[in-house]
C-alpha cells in the first residue's frame, strides 16, 4: 500500500490496462522500469543514526521501555534529517516519535523501517499485523499508518483486547521497477515476517488469535513465507498473486482469505509465472480465482488502495477475519 515518490511510481494513478500478450506486456514493464526516471533515484542518502540494541529481551515486561528506546531513535533521525535538509523526512520521523506512539522497531536509514502497535499487545486476544505493498517507506508511511488505524478503530467497536501491528519491515519495491515483477524482495522479507509473528506469540496471552493481513506486492511476501508462519488467518488483497498455485501449494495451517475490489486494477495484472530475461518474472494464480482455493471475501467496489477505508465492505470483513469470526464474513 503505497504513496508514490512520483507520478510515475503512482498505482493509483495507473489506469486499468486491457489484457495483452504476456510477453510484451511483461518485457513494456521491465523495459518502463529501465528507463523511466524515478524521483527518488536521484535522492541522497538521508543521515539517521543506527537502530536501537536492546540489552535486555523483548518480553511483556520489557515492551513500555523498547517503544521509549525506539521513540527516542525516531526523534534523532527527525533530527538528522532536518539538519540534512530533508523536512519531508523530518516530519515523518518526529510524527513517529510522539509520546502516543508504540515502535515494536524502527530504522531511519534509507527508505526505512518501522514496525508500530496500535492497542497493548499483552492484553490482546486477537491480534492483526498488516503486511505493505509497493512504495510504501517511512517518506510514505503516513498511509500505512492510518490503514492501520482504521482497522483497530474497526476492531475496537467490537472487542476491547485487540492490537493491530503495522509491520514495515523489508525495503519494499517501487511499483515502477523490475523488482515488483519478481519475488526477490518477498524472499527477503519473509524470514522478518515468520520471526515477527514468533515474538508477537511470546508478548501476548496464550492462545491469542493472530491473522496476517498481506496487501498488493504484500502478498507476495506473505506468500512466500507461508510455510512455518504461525499465524491462525492469513488474508490477501488487491494481490497480483503469491508464487504458490494454490492455497495448499502454500504449506500453511492457516486459513487462507483473498479478496478483490472491482476498482482494484490489479485485476489486469497477468496472473502467471514466466521467465524472462533470464528471470522468473509473475506471481502465479489469481488468489480469487477458484483453482487457487482461497475463501474469497466481498470487497465491494473497493480500489487498489481502498481496502482499509472505514465504512467499506472489506475492512468490515478484514475485522471479522482478525476476530476469528468466519461466519459473519460475507463472502465474494
Amino acid at each position: 500500500m503505497g504513496h508514490p515518490r512520483s507520478a510515475a511510481r503512482s498505482r493509483d494513478s495507473v489506469l486499468p490496462r486491457r489484457p495483452r500478450p504476456l510477453r510484451t506486456l511483461l518485457s513494456a514493464l521491465l523495459t518502463a522500469a529501465l528507463v523511466i526516471p524515478l524521483a527518488g533515484a536521484a535522492r541522497p542518502g538521508i543521515p539517521a543514526p543506527a537502530p536501537v540494541l536492546l540489552t535486555t529481551p523483548l518480553t511483556p515486561s520489557t515492551l513500555n521501555a523498547a517503544y521509549a528506546a525506539n521513540r527516542e531513535n525516531a526523534a534523532e533521525a527527525a533530527r538528522m534529517a532536518a539538519a540534512h535538509g530533508d523536512p519531508h523526512r523530518a516530519a515523518a520521523d518526529r510524527a513517529l516519535a510522539s509520546p502516543s506512539r508504540r515502535l515494536l522497531a524502527f530504522d531511519g536509514r534509507g527508505e526505512g523501517r518501522a514496525t508500530e502497535v496500535f492497542g497493548d499487545l499483552t492484553r490482546a486476544r486477537h491480534i492483526a499485523v498488516l503486511v505493505p505493498g509497493s512504495d510504501t517507506s517511512l517518506d510514505t508511511y503516513g498511509r500505512f499508518h492510518r490503514a492501520a488505524a482504521a482497522l483497530h478503530g474497526e476492531l475496537t467497536r467490537h472487542h476491547a483486547r485487540v492490537a493491530v501491528v503495522a509491520w514495515l519491515g523489508y525495503t519494499t519495491p517501487a511499483t515502477v521497477s523490475t523488482t515488483v515483477t519478481t519475488a526477490a524482495r518477498a524472499d527477503e522479507a519473509a524470514p522478518g515476517l515468520r520471526a515477527l509473528v514468533r515474538l508477537l506469540r511470546t508478548l501476548s496471552p496464550a492462545g491469542a488469535h493472530l491473522s496476517v493481513l498481506c496487501h498488493s506486492y504484500g502478498s507476495v511476501v506473505c506468500g512466500r513465507a507461508a510455510p512455518g508462519l504461525d499465524a491462525d488467518d492469513i488474508a490477501l488483497v488487491g494481490s497480483p498473486g503469491t508464487t504458490a498455485d494454490s492455497v495448499a501449494a502454500l504449506r500453511t495451517r492457516a486459513r487462507v482469505w483473498a479478496a478483490r475490489g472491482a476498482g482494484d486494477w490489479v485485476a489486469d495484472v497477468p496472473h502467471v509465472r514466466a521467465g524472462l530475461f533470464g528471470t522468473t518474472v509473475g506471481f502465479g494464480t489469481d488468489p480469487v480465482s477458484p483453482a487457487f482455493g482461497a475463501r474469497v471475501f466481498d470487497a465491494a467496489g473497493a480500489d487498489h488502495s481502498g481496502y482499509f477505508t472505514p465504512g467499506s465492505a472489506s475492512l468490515a470483513n478484514l475485522a471479522r477475519i482478525t476476530l476469528d469470526t468466519p461466519s459473519e464474513v460475507t463472502r465474494g
